[in-house]
């Protein structure tokens, strides 16, 4: 897998399409190697999945890259959803190709390809009054998000018709509120409460995304009993300290073990603490 850490693209290459990409794929990276993360694959162990593990993600991830360039060059050239979700498209096959069809990250191809097509776009754009990544992709991309094509059997799309709830695209068309709002703030915090420890951060962020998040892959997993432990549990661990207490490693790792017996697997919240990571690295937010 390519690796460019974040804080190493210079701001001369930090719009070029293939720093986007490489950006991107590091931050996959470092969504992988965070443990523990409840019910999710990562390089310790492959968490509530038999089907994959943490190779299965590296080659994925490597796949991904030049279609990461790809959608960044694209945003750059003001190219509209539909050209945006057709290299998707194939990006997916890629996918699918290196992990002989396994769905390892079909969202982050989602999630996490529209704010490298921001990424290369927004070098062309006036700064607005709110200037991020998500605020870019809600006004360039909304309606196309919520205008497209429904995947009826996508278990996402299966969870979100059942369960009335928005997912995916309705994060992406508001501009990734949860993001901003909770998963960008609670790395912020990670690192104060544990400096020079940058996992034990990434933990504190996705546990409070898993709390916070719609997560359509709890759901269908899980049904609504399921999400509703699945949230109030990374709730309780955040709200009894997170990554400050001293114990905090051992009790994530219960808490990974809870989400495995019960087939849990928060797929959404991993990829959004990619996408933190990535938003972090690019607008340079402040640690």
């Amino acid at each position: 897998m390519s690796a460019l850490p974040a804080a190493q693209a210079r701001p001369a290459e930090a719009g070029r399409p293939g720093t986007i990409a490489r950006i991107a794929v590091a931050c996959l990276g470092e969504e992988l190697e965070t443990y523990p993360k409840p019910g999710l694959v990562s390089h310790v162990d492959s968490g509530s999945h038999a089907d994959m593990d943490a190779g299965t993600f590296r080659a994925s991830a490597a796949a991904l890259e030049p279609w990461f360039s790809e959608l960044a060059r694209a945003g750059a050239a003001g190219a509209p959803m539909p050209a945006l979700r057709r290299i998707g498209i194939a990006a997916e096959a890629a996918m699918r190709a290196a992990t002989g069809g396994v769905n390892t990250h079909r969202g982050a191809i989602f999630g996490l390809g529209l704010l490298c097509a921001a990424a290369g776009g927004s070098a062309c754009r006036p700064a607005g009054p709110d200037g991020s990544l998500g605020a870019l992709v809600r006004a360039r991309y909304a309606d196309g998000i919520l205008d497209g094509p429904v995947l009826l059997h996508a278990p996402g799309a299966r969870a979100r018709r059942r369960h009335g709830v928005g997912g995916a695209p309705a994060e992406a068309a508001a501009g990734f509120p949860t993001l901003y709002g909770v998963g960008l703030p609670a790395l912020r915090r990670g690192r104060r409460l544990r400096p020079g420890d940058p996992e034990a951060a990434r933990v504190e962020a996705c546990l409070a995304l898993v709390a916070h998040l719609e997560d359509t892959n709890l759901l269908h997993r899980g049904g609504p009993e399921g999400y509703a432990f699945a949230r109030g549990a990374a709730a309780r661990f955040i709200a009894e300290g997170g990554v400050g207490r001293a114990d905090w490693r051992p009790r994530a790792e219960a808490l990974h073990r809870a989400f495995v017996e019960r087939n849990l697997s928060p797929g959404g919240a991993a990829d959004l603490l990619a996408m933190t990571l990535f938003v972090g690295a690019v607008e340079g937010a402040p640690a």
